[in-house]
């Protein structure tokens, strides 16, 4: 059976928002599925305790990237403790639903999220 996939989900796949590295990252990790393979790292640049931006790279399927894509556009702007609160359904809002068979992807893009930030914690010491 093809999965399908929405518009906007395959918009985020084809044209990534903030794709790419960031230097001087205030956090930074990388997370991976075990069973599938797929790699999400992301880089937040906090200030004030608020996410001024967010890039990612990824590795993985179109729901992986998708996702990802996602919620570099999601936490941008957001205070940081309501960044680490984004939930895979946010995610999977965000991209006008995902087949069943990929919505692990937004758990990898959440999880991405919060070991960032907790990540930048470590480094302010807080």
């Amino acid at each position: 059976m093809a999965e399908i996939y929405s518009e906007i989900a395959l918009d985020h796949f084809r044209n990534p928002r903030n794709a790419g590295t960031m230097q001087h990252a205030d956090g930074a990790a990388t997370v991976e599925n075990p069973a599938s393979g797929a790699v999400v790292s992301l880089q937040l640049r906090i200030v004030h305790e608020r996410v001024e931006r967010a890039k990612f790279q990824a590795q993985g399927c179109t729901a992986t990237i998708a996702a990802a894509s996602a919620i570099t556009e999601i936490v941008s702007g957001l205070p940081v403790a309501a960044a680490a609160a984004v939930t895979r359904a946010d995610v999977e809002a965000r991209l006008g639903g995902l087949p069943p068979t990929r919505k692990h992807a937004t758990a990898l893009a959440r999880d991405a999220v919060r070991a960032a930030i907790a990540d930048f914690r470590t480094r302010v010491g807080v």
